[in-house]
């Protein structure tokens, strides 16, 4: 498929009376042309793995063009350079998840990207860096449970982030690091009393929402 047919049919799936509910969920739709995920996995099905492809529909800057780029990317060929190009490029939560999700988490240095970007100042890059956290944990079945608490120390750190964005993913990643084993749910457990004790709204919310779940999930 070229890129020219490619956006075509990106078009013809558009639905743009979504573009209002998108917006009501956080999502910037400046550049969207509200195509539902369901269409976008359909498509990149029957496209295959396609890297030119995938860097061509990034640099078009339409919203679902690179939801689309990061589901026919492959893997292999992803460098630490386009990682920090495409996480520089971030505007949008979804995006951020979509990318870090579905291509970024299968990268080798994906553990390491996660501490290195859990610190940035820019907002969707430091949501990548948890998000990645979170993908790890629910992807990666090779991955030992020490690599997982060597994330805490950069959990504990990002928590008293107040932007909605990067505490949700702080969350996120502590919640899905503790659901993977029993012995890293009660590290998770243990972390999040520690959090509830940081005079920090962001990370007491952080904190409470975890416990509820850990808990139920290992009581």
């Amino acid at each position: 498929m070229t890129i020219d047919q490619a956006i075509i049919e990106l078009k013809s799936l558009s639905v743009p009376e979504n573009l209002e509910g998108m917006a009501r969920f956080g999502i910037n739709t400046e550049k969207a042309l509200a195509v539902r995920i369901p269409e976008l996995r359909k498509l990149a099905r029957n496209i295959k793995k396609d890297h030119a492809l995938a860097l061509q529909l990034w640099e078009t800057e339409i919203h679902e063009a690179r939801i689309l780029a990061a589901y026919i990317a492959d893997p292999k060929q992803v460098t630490e350079e386009l990682m920090e190009q495409w996480a520089s490029d971030f505007y949008s939560w979804d995006l951020c998840d979509q990318v870090c999700g579905n291509l970024f988490d299968r990268i080798p240095i994906a553990f390491s990207k996660a501490k290195e970007w859990s610190g940035r100042e820019k907002e969707y890059v430091k949501r990548a860096g948890f998000v990645l956290m979170a993908s790890l944990a629910v992807h990666n079945k090779e991955a030992k449970d020490a690599q997982f608490t060597s994330f805490f120390p950069f959990i504990v750190e990002g928590a008293t982030d107040e932007r909605n964005f990067v505490k949700k993913a702080v969350n996120w990643a502590l919640r899905q690091i503790g659901k993977r084993n029993a012995f890293l749910g009660e590290k998770a457990i243990a972390l999040s009393e520690k959090l509830l004790t940081i005079n920090s709204r962001s990370a007491r919310w952080i904190a409470k929402d975890a416990l509820r779940e850990l808990k139920s999930k290992y009581k």
